[in-house]
């Protein structure tokens, strides 16, 4: 494309004018050649506004990308987008995707105590030299998890900024809080300019969620932390000294893709050594997938991304965040809930959970209960003037979950008259209890508890004698058992882009987490609720991701020369399945054993990851094999990778599933054969003792043979690095066309010292 001063003056000119066309406009994330800039423009950004001269379009530049992607992002017509995507130097046009957030005990629960003189925490100073960037709704800087106390300067890598603003002065960052910066282009290009009065132009959180999720990652320690009296004790992150820097990419409207990317360009540029997201959305192929992209320019860089898995569960295939190169974090329990239970006229007690920190109902006394779907579809979920006052007023109402937030059900039911709420779980909730800062005493059931409410009323109505029933409220209780287990709401795999791959990788606790939360707000999230907290309750894979998050910063603390993939391969093979009674992991929502699919893995165990012994590592260039191989095309690989990609030399070297990731999972189509087979190439790089001997271990999954070539791997010094070939051969099973079976196994390579563990996962799919 040949440019003159002359050319380019006309066009911005006709702009002037207002040439472009009122089609709807999306915005896109345009990929651009790097090296094709012509010298006559200074910035990179005066090129990229004459590129949208050039394809007839007035629109503005939101954001320019420069680190892990390399080009800009504009709202733009059908027509614009085509007209540009036709010029030589554009590579890709992203359209946006919009995104949502995946909404004190638990640092015990996974062995990081204060008191250990030889743990993770003591090895590596608590994380004080690692930066974690969050990306999020912002922080809320006056919090006591984020004081700086005893902390030395920043790390000198780092090139942050504490962006000020009208309610988040200069002083609002310390050694502690060394970055925050704020993305609203892309929300703002899509929902225009955003209410000053309902949320922040700044870095700080009107929220609560990003708050939440950097105290969890690096909160320091604070004592004495409760919500509404619950939880008491000490709350501290999971690296504590660590330092934070926080990129505010969501709003009220939710996270716009050219956001969040904006976010990935900045922490990497900055110096940040991990990227929290506890943000996610649809599954696409990754070269359409924005945090894809901008997670492997972060891992490019050396920086380990951790992300949410999802809170689709717990149907299968709602698992998201699925790029390899991403640290997929699904959502555990820890030992500790909040019992509250419902006991009704009849003397029978319904189980229920619930931080309701107000007055409760008088003792010994039973209150009328009433279900709020008599009324109909509103009514059942207690929508907003949903409730006949007449119908409830002095009552307990029962609620369904759905379509509002489970504290706006409550204050519905109050502002009818209720004296109480139950929230029933519906059929797809099962048995997974979630505890929130209610309004008025209430409760949450599971969908067997509410089945059993519903027939109590429905048999008092035939005896036309009043149900009844009342709350009591319990408290906080320690050392459940069995815990942990896979939280009913966290996602689950197979991987719907690549079933080659397990996920999620890991799970970590995710259920009923106390952690800080901004004192502007109230603990319910709520504009009505006049309480206020320093800390608060929140549930989700949310909740999960930081926990991972802050355990790759004590990791890479540890052992600095490791690579994002070596501390993945590390949280993975150290991983643990079975709970604190002894038995495998349980499915929360049915009281089943969890699978693979579950809980990935297993449960992330600190103090072991921190001594591996053998680590599966991974380079850019597998990364680029495994796209090779799992089909994309040179030009799709190059969007991801900003790099022009060969892959004659991948597809010959094998499948998608070759690449060293810790996890093996085959899938065969059976399509009339009788016997079928594979294989997995993997390569382990020592890092444990430089002369070691490791032994290999077999648990094949049901049905299968499996053989491993050597099982015998000596290491004569470390960094050294070992292959080993596992072979899989099955037979055929009868299934109805349509559906699968799945069969779980695992490879164990141990020592005297170290066990490395990696499930195996065989599944035998009939097509249609």
């Amino acid at each position: 494309m040949a440019y003159s001063h002359s050319r380019i003056m006309i066009l911005l000119f006709l702009l002037s004018l207002g040439t472009a066309s009122e089609e709807k406009k999306t915005t896109y994330i345009v990929q651009v050649q790097q090296e094709a800039k012509p010298s006559i423009f200074p910035t990179h950004r005066h090129w990229y506004q004459s590129s949208l001269a050039l394809a007839d379009s007035t629109a503005s530049i939101l954001h320019t990308y420069q680190t892990v992607f390399h080009g800009f992002s504009a709202r733009l017509s059908p027509a614009e987008a085509n007209r540009l995507q036709s010029l030589s130097h554009v590579i890709s046009l992203i359209p946006e995707q919009l995104r949502q957030l995946h909404t004190t005990r638990s640092p015990q629960f996974l062995g990081l105590n204060t008191a250990d003189r030889a743990g993770l925490l003591k090895e590596t100073d608590f994380g004080s030299d690692l930066v974690i960037g969050v990306i999020d709704t912002g922080i809320s800087p006056e919090s006591q998890s984020f004081n700086d106390r005893h902390l030395a300067l920043p790390p000198p890598k780092w090139k942050g900024h504490c962006v000020a603003a009208k309610d988040f002065p200069p002083t609002s960052c310390n050694r502690k809080l060394i970055g925050a910066r704020y993305f609203c282009a892309g929300y703002e290009a899509t929902n225009g300019k955003m209410n000053d009065t309902l949320e922040s132009r700044s870095p700080r959180d009107s929220d609560g969620h990003g708050t939440h999720t950097a105290s969890i990652a690096a909160g320091r320690y604070v004592f004495p932390a409760s919500t509404m009296g619950y939880a008491k004790g000490m709350a501290a992150g999971m690296a504590p000294k660590a330092r934070l820097a926080v990129y505010k990419v969501c709003w009220n409207a939710g996270c716009y893709d050219s956001d969040i990317l904006a976010a990935f360009d900045a922490a990497v540029a900055d110096g940040v050594d991990v990227v929290s997201l506890s943000v996610g959305g649809v599954v696409v192929p990754y070269h359409l997938d924005v945090i894809a992209v901008g997670a492997f320019g972060a891992s490019e860089a050396g920086v380990f991304v951790s992300a949410s898995a999802g809170n689709g569960g717990p149907g299968g295939l709602t698992v998201t965040n699925v790029a390899p190169w991403v640290t997929t974090v699904g959502a555990g329990t820890i030992d500790r809930d909040f019992p509250a239970d419902v006991v009704l006229g009849n003397g029978k007690v319904i189980g229920g959970m619930s931080v309701y920190g107000g007055p409760g109902l008088t003792p010994g006394r039973l209150y009328p209960l009433v279900y709020a779907g008599s009324d109909g579809y509103s009514s059942s979920l207690c929508l907003e003037d949903s409730l006949d006052p007449k119908s409830v007023r002095g009552k307990i109402v029962v609620c369904e979950r759905g379509v509002n937030s489970r504290a706006a059900k409550g204050q519905v039911v109050k502002k009818a008259g209720g004296v109480g709420m139950v929230l029933t779980n519906g059929p797809l909730d099962g048995e997974g209890l979630v505890a929130d800062c209610q309004v008025l005493p209430a409760t949450s059931v599971g969908a067997e508890g509410g089945d059993e409410l519903r027939r109590y009323m429905a048999f008092a109505a035939q005896l036309r004698t009043p149900a009844t029933a009342t709350i009591i409220f319990k408290g906080t209780r320690l050392g459940i058992k069995p815990a942990p287990k896979v939280a009913s709401f966290s996602a689950r795999g197979p991987n719907p882009e690549s079933p080659e791959i397990l996920k999620p990788d890991v799970i970590a606790p995710g259920l009923n987490i106390l952690a800080a939360w901004p004192s502007t707000l109230s603990p319910s999230g709520l504009p009505s609720d006049e309480r206020r907290s320093q800390f608060n309750i929140l549930s989700g894979t949310s909740m999960a991701c930081p926990h991972v998050s802050g355990l790759a910063a004590l990791l890479k603390a540890a052992h600095p020369d490791w690579s994002p993939a070596a501390i993945r391969s590390a949280l993975i093979t150290t991983a643990y399945t079975l709970d604190n009674g002894g038995g495998p992991l349980l499915d929360e929502s049915n009281a089943n054993v969890s699978s693979v699919f579950d809980h990935g893995a297993g449960h992330v165990h600190p103090d072991k990851a921190i001594n591996p012994g053998l680590v599966y590592d991974i380079s850019t260039y597998d990364y680029v094999d495994f796209l090779c191989n799992s089909n994309y095309t040179s030009h799709n690989i190059r969007v991801i990778t900003r790099k022009a990609a060969v892959c004659s030399g991948a597809r010959s070297a094998g499948h998608s599933g070759n690449l060293n990731y810790p996890s093996l999972a085959a899938v065969f189509q059976q399509y009339g054969k009788q016997h079928m087979s594979t294989h997995f190439i993997r390569t382990l790089t020592n890092v444990g003792d430089p002369n070691s001997l490791y032994k290999v271990t077999v648990a094949p999954p049901p049905g299968t043979e499996v053989t491993v070539v050597p099982d015998t791997l000596a290491f004569r010094r470390l960094g050294q690095k070992l292959n080993f070939l596992v072979r899989v051969q099955t037979r055929a099973v009868k299934l109805s066309p349509g559906t699968s079976t799945v069969k779980t196994g695992s490879i164990v390579w141990s020592d005297a010292k170290h066990t490395v563990t990696s499930p195996l996962v065989v599944t035998m799919q009939q097509p249609l």
